[in-house]
């Protein structure tokens, strides 16, 4: 790419892309894992924890919203060159991403920590309405798709 801001936007574009699959990635590899092994009470209390740390300005702003905002100017920027289809196909994954977060993961979160807050004492009940496995299998395809989004911006920087 020889445009200068195409350039920079595309390569902010890969930075808030990849932080946010690493970020699915984490939840993934380590964080789901770990409370897969735990009992229900530290279940729901770690991932309520985790869950309101998370949601932050920089997280949200920087990460969340930034990779699909990016990789919209990173494509317009870059609209006509050989980047345009990897772009694309970049900002079409991280839609799906916060589609995907939207309609599974955020009532999942939201009822965990709405009924953990409650001092709701059925903590088994409070995992089970929390589908671990669903919200989990969800995550690997957000870990994916954002995984795919990043190699996808690489290669559009490349050409």
């Amino acid at each position: 790419m020889n445009d200068p801001l195409g350039a920079a936007a595309l390569v902010a574009a890969i930075v808030s892309t990849g932080l946010l699959a690493g970020v699915f990635q984490l939840y993934a590899f380590a964080i789901m894992p770990g409370l897969r092994r735990t009992d229900d009470g530290t279940f729901v209390v770690a991932f309520a924890a985790v869950d309101r740390a998370i949601v932050n300005p920089w997280f949200l702003l920087v990460i969340f919203f930034g990779a699909p905002v990016l990789t919209a100017i990173a494509l317009v920027t870059g609209w006509g060159s050989a980047s345009t289809a990897w772009a694309a196909g970049a900002l079409a994954a991280t839609v799906v991403c916060v589609v995907i977060t939207v309609a599974v993961h955020l009532p999942s979160n939201n009822a965990l920590k709405a009924a953990a807050g409650a001092g709701t004492v059925d903590a088994t009940g409070i995992r089970g309405a929390f589908r671990e496995a669903r919200w989990a299998a969800w995550n690997v395809v957000r870990a994916v798709l954002s995984t795919a989004a990043t190699i996808s911006l690489g290669v559009g920087l490349a050409q």
